[in-house]
């Protein structure tokens, strides 16, 4: 078995959201495949944190996705300064914990923005120049709330559903092209943010652990471990699909 096909050496990679939880684990794990990566994400400090922890290969760069038209020049300043982008993960995203019928546009808006109008253009910026080499991988991150209904996250269920729709239109434009595009459905991932909510709504935990067939939560790097393999020549036949990381939630009873 040719192991090196799961190597990414001399490849770069673009992280939106890449300096914590499943971000920063994903960013891990292609630099631990031989890759370098950008990441991107609002606060500085927790950008340059993140980027030292990561080491050498990681270069950080301060970026608001829902500012659309800083994307076009994000996007030329990576190519003309680091160089040409083989890799976009689209994870960058806000939560909103909230009954439908209290959820305003703005917020509907601002959830939308960032998940789905964001990605969309960082998406087809780096599209247009990973075709026009021939080859390029690209991953969004969505949600066990794209497949299934979660009651109190209707804008951010749209919007990760959205991304979802968009795998698979795109999958069909881009691969024809050399360019694949795939999704990773995390499931309950045991981050700080997951871990201060289930702390605190112990029923909740219960229920998620319940239809849990592996009976625990997931860790960071099992989302990182999938995406490495969907980036790697690896993954060269596998396009338009949504691959679950969810201990069997999407398929428990």
């Amino acid at each position: 078995m040719a192991l090196d096909a799961f190597r990414l050496d001399g490849q770069l990679a673009l992280v939106t959201g890449g300096s914590s939880g499943i971000g920063l684990a994903i960013s891990e794990a292609l630099i631990d495949a031989g890759a370098r990566v950008i990441i991107t994400g609002r606060n500085e400090q927790t950008l340059q944190t993140a980027a030292m922890q990561l080491g050498a290969a990681a270069t950080g760069i301060r970026h608001d996705l829902a500012d659309l038209p800083s994307i076009p020049p994000l996007v030329e300043r990576i190519e003309q300064e680091i160089g040409p982008l083989d890799i976009l993960i689209n994870n960058a995203g806000q939560h909103l914990k909230k009954q439908a019928i209290r959820t305003s546009d703005e917020e509907l808006a601002q959830v939308l923005n960032t998940h789905l109008s964001g990605a969309y253009a960082l998406t087809r910026e780096c599209a247009a120049r990973m075709v026009t080499r021939g080859q390029g991988s690209i991953i969004m991150i969505v949600s066990m709330a794209a497949l299934f209904g979660i009651p109190l996250v209707s804008a951010y269920s749209a919007a990760k559903a959205g991304l979802l729709g968009l795998t698979r239109a795109l999958a069909t434009e881009l691969s024809p092209r050399g360019v694949r595009v795939n999704a990773i459905a995390p499931g309950f991932i045991d981050t700080a943010m997951s871990r201060q909510a289930l702390q605190t709504d112990e029923a909740r935990l219960l229920k998620v652990l319940g239809r849990t067939p592996a009976g625990r939560l997931g860790e960071p790097v099992d989302v990182g471990y999938a995406a490495v393999y969907l980036s790697s020549p690896a993954a060269r036949f596998i396009t338009g699909i949504v691959l679950p990381v969810d201990g069997g939630m999407s398929i428990g009873f």
